[in-house]
Order: structure tokens, then C-alpha cells, then sequence
């Protein structure tokens, strides 16, 4: 993968005075990382969208700062506006590349599953990335896991189970499930769910729901202190 590279300058304006930056068409951000000194710093939003979207978060960046010397960053912090979602300012993580670091790295499932095409299964994925330990020269920018290995519905993919670079350790607990199949409902359960509710009819778990809430109410009109006149006050 291509090296990510972004000029940056340093930036005296702080505050909500970084408003007028943004209308120029730049964005805030914070250099930091260990035994350093935070550095208040601005980047071309462009050029940052195209590097956090190479990037991903997961991704050593290399960043110039006025002709100095390239550091090596992570992109670790990014908040958004919440309406248009565009990026309003971002924290940089610099870090040593002699020194591991953790991460997490999301996951690209590859390949077929023979357990969708042919039996009908339903594809489940309860990760989408996990956490790891590497030097920054080692850092993946994702993790493939291939789900042919899911044959059938008896099938599992856990954390231990997928394959990482030489030099990247996964922390994430090893027994954990990231892949199954499951089997296609019956057609009793699809009857089931087919099956109209009818007017005043309320499902057994909602109906048990409102019982014990009522009974939390009585109990508690029941708990309340009786106010005789002379304790009231204008």
C-alpha cells in the first residue's frame, strides 16, 4: 500500500475561534503522543478526508509540519457534525515506530460459504474488527477472513481461527465467535411470523412487561408519605 502523506501547520488559533478555519476550508487538529508536548495544528480538509478515508484510522500517516521533519501518526480521534457528518476536528497520535502499538483493525470477510449457496443459511458476523499488537511498520489495514471454511450450520469461526501477518498479535479473546451460519427458518416459523395479532391482543413478553410495571406503580403510589394539611406550604 502507498505511503498516506499530509502537510500540516501549526495554528495559534484555539477555541470556538476555529469556526473561521473550518470556513477556509481547513481542519483542526491535535498532535500528541507519548513524552510529547501537545501541538495545535491545521490541515487541508480535502487532502484529510483522502487520508482518513486510505487510512481508515488504522493506518500509519506520515505528516510534514512547516518543513520539518515527517512524523508517524495514527489517526485516533474524529468528530463529526452531526447533521452532514463531515469532519470538524481529528486528534493525531504520534508514535514510535521502534515501539509496539495497539490497534484496532477491521475485518474483510472473503470467499463463499457453501453453507449460504447451497443450504440457504444466513451469513452471521458478530465482529467487524478487533484489537491488536504490533510495531507501526506491522500495522494491517484489515484483516481478511475467508468464510469457505463455513461448509455448514455446524461450522464456527472464533477470534483464535483467523490469520494475521507475521509480528501481529490479536488481544481479543481467542474463543470468541465471529462467523456462523445459521439455517434457514421452517416453514412453521414463517408461518408463525406471517401469523396477524389481533385487535387487543398483546404478545405474552409485552403483556408480562405492563403486569410488572403496573405492580411497580402500586407499590409505589402505596410507599408514598400521606400529606396532612398542616405540612403543606404557599
Amino acid at each position: 500500500m502507498e505511503k498516506i502523506k499530509l502537510q500540516a501547520t501549526k495554528r495559534e488559533v484555539l477555541g470556538k475561534k476555529v469556526s473561521a478555519l473550518r470556513r477556509e476550508g481547513l481542519v483542526p487538529v491535535v498532535l500528541y503522543g507519548k513524552g510529547k508536548d501537545n501541538l495545535s495544528l491545521s490541515v487541508n480538509k480535502k487532502e484529510f478526508d483522502r487520508a482518513y478515508k486510505m487510512s481508515g484510522g488504522s493506518t500509519i500517516i506520515q505528516i510534514e509540519i512547516e518543513g520539518e521533519k515527517t512524523k508517524n501518526v495514527l489517526i485516533k480521534d474524529v468528530d463529526k457534525h452531526p447533521v452532514n457528518d463531515s469532519i470538524r476536528h481529528a486528534d493525531f497520535y504520534q508514535v514510535r515506530m521502534s515501539e509496539k502499538i495497539t490497534a484496532s483493525i477491521p475485518l474483510n470477510f472473503t470467499g463463499d460459504s457453501k453453507a449460504v449457496i447451497d443450504l440457504s443459511g444466513s451469513l452471521i458476523t458478530n465482529k467487524s474488527e478487533v484489537e491488536v499488537e504490533c510495531l507501526p511498520a506491522d500495522l494491517p489495514h484489515e484483516i481478511e477472513v475467508d468464510i469457505s471454511v463455513l461448509e455448514d450450520f455446524e461450522a464456527v469461526i472464533h477470534v483464535k481461527d483467523i490469520k494475521v501477518p507475521e509480528g501481529v498479535e490479536i488481544k481479543d479473546d481467542l474463543e470468541e465467535t465471529v462467523a456462523l451460519v445459521e439455517p434457514p427458518r421452517s416453514e412453521e416459523e414463517l408461518a408463525e411470523l406471517e401469523e396477524p395479532v389481533e385487535e387487543g391482543e398483546m404478545p405474552e413478553a409485552e403483556q408480562g412487561q405492563v403486569e410488572e410495571t403496573e405492580e411497580v406503580a402500586e407499590e409505589t403510589e402505596e410507599a408514598k408519605p400521606t400529606e396532612s394539611p398542616e405540612s403543606k406550604k404557599e
